[in-house]
């Protein structure tokens, strides 16, 4: 009997503060497991929440600029148009008609500055919050928690160490995809279909029968003779076939249920046959 193993692994560096489950303890899905601690990471939010702050203060500095520069526009603009009818009238010099175009152009050019300088401000809030938002996502990844429900097959390290990215901390046995693996001449996994009806018998407790099903055939034979140019050299093929264990069977008896036990399987290549009496289901009570 196999069940699919999960690895619960770190994804950042880290020392490993707290590990709560112990090889052989049941977990359930989104069960916290083991929590990383990484002062550098938590030190780098701090630096990041302290630029957004920072950034949102040359944003209001640059609106109060905005609003100097606007009013210094208005003046200019009006004290432009004013000049120009004065020529008119020739009631001023063009020097000084000269003179006011340029205290204009100059304002507009430090008002279109100060908008430049308020986007400045708020690309610098947009990148400090996304470094906020990416240094909080990985202390929640410092967070280990199950990915599925199941048994914890193996401890791989212990609170205290410093573990690396990837390191492997626990592998977590699914006892909701459990299985058994046999293997079938070529011309019996032919004739096998996906879905059918199967049986087992476990070698510890040979008076119970339980139903499972064929999930997979394989379509490459695991053993593969020289040749096979004749018929009886193809019957030598044999191929993998998986006996999936029947879920609520499986929910029903999950803290029964062991790996690396050893068995028989069962299959028909003929759904029309019954099954015999000695392979009728039977279950613990």
């Amino acid at each position: 009997m196999e069940a699919t193993q999960v690895d619960v692994a770190a994804k950042y560096p880290g020392r490993l503060a707290t590990l709560t489950v112990d090889e052989g303890d049941e977990v359930t899905a989104g069960q916290v497991v083991a929590t990383i601690t990484s002062r550098e990471t938590e030190a780098q939010l701090l630096g990041a929440q302290a630029q957004v702050l920072k950034s949102e203060q040359a944003l209001a500095e640059a609106n109060a600029l905005i609003a100097q520069r606007k009013s210094d526009l208005d003046f200019a603009r009006t004290d432009n148009e004013r000049a120009k009818k004065q020529l008119q009238n020739k009631n001023i010099s063009v020097q000084m008609v000269d003179q006011r175009r340029n205290r204009f152009e100059a304002a507009e050019a430090a008002y279109v500055a100060a908008n430049a300088q308020r986007d400045q401000a708020v690309s610098a809030i947009e990148v400090a919050e996304s470094e906020v938002e990416r240094f909080r996502s990985i202390l929640v990844d410092l967070v280990l928690v199950s990915p599925r429900s199941g048994r914890v097959q193996y401890r791989l390290a212990r609170a205290g160490e410093v573990v690396a990215a990837g390191q492997r901390i626990l592998t977590v046995l699914d006892l909701n995809d459990v299985y058994l693996t046999i293997y079938l001449p070529a011309d019996a996994a032919g004739k096998l279909r996906l879905g059918d009806e199967a049986r087992v018998i476990l070698d510890p407790i040979s008076q119970y029968v339980f139903p499972s099903t064929i999930s997979f055939v394989a379509t490459e034979a695991q053993f593969t003779p020289k040749s096979v140019e004749t018929s009886e050299e193809r019957e030598k093929l044999m191929f993998r076939v998986k006996l999936q264990g029947d879920s609520q069977m499986l929910d029903r008896y999950h803290r029964q249920v062991k790996t690396g036990v050893r068995g028989l399987g069962f299959v028909r290549t003929d759904p029309k046959v019954s099954w015999p009496p000695e392979l009728t289901v039977r279950l613990p009570q």
